[in-house]
């Protein structure tokens, strides 16, 4: 690559049904220069999400992103040069960076982060999944000793961390993934009671087996039909945290869920929304915890890591296909 270069992932169209590489291209353009107030960063590392792909469809908790822009991404960066107060070379930031070799952006959009390593960890455990699995599941679900748990994707990068953290605080931990292999490791490799696999049959079924006495608290990232066969286990007063809804971003949306009204009336059950921007500031109190629980061995963490900025388009697919096992990263 040239060092006078910058690689960018653009998305050419926005995709109707499933998401295809020739929705995207790659090209080059020269490295801009930043403005007063700006940094220019480089990107060592993308965070990929399902979230990406929701944000092609329109306008959600950032604006949507429009054809023949650089995809939006969240990154790890370090700054190349500064026209900002307290930015200097070599600090390290996440910033909303895009799909690209370098970026220029105000400055107060950046957050600086400390050197750790490995610096993936500054995406995954210690990033925006390890932040959304502990506020969505102690803030938002108020798990408690003794309570049942349910979390839908449960092998992604929020899923594996959110069972992770209901066992430590002593939760029974039902997790919902898709095949076998990766629901035997979940139970033998991240220590979850259970786990049901979504795509061996009859879901209701399986998961009233597994959770005989009902769900306190199910962190929900899928929505659609799963979300539909964990309502009706809901015991009174339970919690849904609602974290997001993969199952309507790609292709065609399921329906449902049906019968929300109703049991959420009879059961007086608790369902929220929240993303984890909601909780920034309180975010040195959950790196405490999340510090001591890795440093401990009592949380693993886990982390699927592409090379290479032109497999980011590959990457995501897979992502929305269910490759991944934990927190999906291009290093680039």
């Amino acid at each position: 690559m040239s060092p006078y270069t910058n690689r960018q992932i653009i998305l050419l169209e926005k995709p109707v049904g499933k998401l295809q590489h020739n929705h995207f291209g790659l090209i080059e353009n020269s490295i801009a220069e930043p403005g007063d107030g700006e940094v220019l960063v480089r990107v060592h590392y993308i965070s990929l999400d399902a979230a990406n792909r929701a944000w092609m469809q329109g306008a959600t908790y950032r604006a949507a992103v429009e054809p023949n822009s650089v995809m939006a991404g969240g990154g790890i960066a370090e700054v190349v040069t500064s026209k900002a107060p307290g930015f200097t070379p070599g600090d390290l930031v996440f910033a909303d960076t895009g799909w690209q070799d370098f970026a220029v952006l105000p400055a107060k959009h950046l957050i600086k982060m400390p050197r750790i390593e490995p610096l993936t960890h500054l995406l995954s455990i210690y990033g925006v999944a390890g932040l959304t699995a502990y506020f969505g599941l102690l803030d938002v679900g108020k798990a408690k000793a003794g309570e049942t748990v349910v979390v839908s994707a449960a092998a992604g990068s929020v899923g594996t961390l959110v069972g992770q953290i209901a066992k430590i605080k002593g939760c029974r931990v039902i997790g919902i993934a898709g095949g076998a292999d990766k629901c035997a490791w979940l139970t033998s490799h991240l220590g979850f009671d259970e786990a049901v696999d979504y795509k061996a049959g009859n879901l209701f079924k399986a998961l009233r087996a597994a959770a005989p006495d009902g769900i306190d608290v199910y962190f929900d990232n899928v929505g659609g039909d799963i979300l539909e066969a964990c309502l009706p286990l809901m015991n009174n007063h339970g919690r849904i945290a609602c974290c997001g809804a993969v199952s309507q971003y790609d292709g065609t949306p399921t329906p449902g869920p049906r019968g929300i009204p109703g049991l959420l009336t009879i059961k007086r059950i608790v369902m929220q929304g929240f993303i984890v921007m909601d909780y920034f500031k309180e975010r040195d109190r959950a790196l405490a915890d999340l510090q001591t629980w890795v440093a401990s061995g009592k949380l693993k963490v886990e982390e699927d890591i592409i090379e290479g900025l032109e497999n980011t388009p590959s990457a995501l697919i897979g992502l929305l296909a269910g490759e991944n096992r934990g927190k999906r990263i291009v290093k680039i």
